[in-house]
């Protein structure tokens, strides 16, 4: 378990909770899911039932060669070990537990995927980061609002996990909006770097001009996200 949890990867171990984010995934037999994370497997085999393929992801090659041993039976089941933020593979659902550490990343990831929706679990706090508001806000909370639609499901102990996290946990809904490519979000990220900076300032750090004194905070994620577009023009 050490090295899961240097990871940052903490296993869900509430049989009820993963039928929950199962049943909220809405997944019928015409969808592809796509499981970043398989761990011990409790939730791989609900989603086995539901779905027309699904295609599972962990990082830990061990945790692979048990899945496959004890999940052998289920023929729409390809399972992969890997950095899973890395496929090319095609899916309508997407589903994990996501490491901490990793969970930008896979915001970042996911907003350059094409897919329906997806439910997450993810920590409280980086929960409250994607939906903040102004001063709160990072570069991420304006390329997850801008890429999704985002809806709380519900709250999860920290005792509902081997070995519990410091904190608790929180399930939700993303529904995709917008696609958005690396270069966008990479300026979007960069942005937030001058964000004591007025408008005018910050892209005069890109050779570009305006008569726009705002700062980013008094700027909507909207035009936050049009300002790094007349970035890369």
């Amino acid at each position: 378990m050490i090295k899961r949890k240097l990871l940052g990867q903490h296993f869900l171990n509430s049989k009820e909770i993963a039928e929950s984010i199962v049943s909220e995934a809405k997944i019928t037999k015409n969808d592809i899911v796509l499981e970043i994370g398989t761990g011990l497997g409790i939730l791989t085999p609900l989603l086995c039932k539901k779905a027309k393929k699904i295609i599972s992801v962990d990082a830990d090659q061990n945790l692979i060669k048990k899945a496959r041993i004890e999940f052998s039976d289920f023929e729409n089941l390809v399972l992969k070990s890997g950095d899973g933020f890395k496929t090319k593979d095609s899916f309508s659902i997407f589903v994990s537990n996501l490491p901490y550490s990793k969970s930008k990343d896979a915001i970042e990831w996911l907003a350059q995927c094409s897919f329906s929706h997806g439910i997450i679990m993810v920590q409280k706090e980086f929960a409250e980061k994607l939906v903040a508001k102004s001063k709160n806000r990072r570069a991420i909370s304006i390329i997850a609002t801008y890429a999704f639609d985002i809806e709380k499901i519900s709250n999860v102990r920290k005792n509902n996990f081997s070995p519990p996290p410091k904190v608790d946990s929180v399930i939700l809904k993303i529904t995709k909006k917008d696609n958005m490519d690396k270069k966008l979000i990479s300026t979007i990220n960069e942005i937030f770097s001058y964000r004591r900076k007025t408008v005018k300032n910050i892209l005069k750090q890109f050779n570009k001009e305006t008569v726009i004194e705002k700062r980013v905070d008094d700027l909507t994620g909207d035009e936050i996200v049009n300002l790094a577009k007349q970035i890369l023009k």
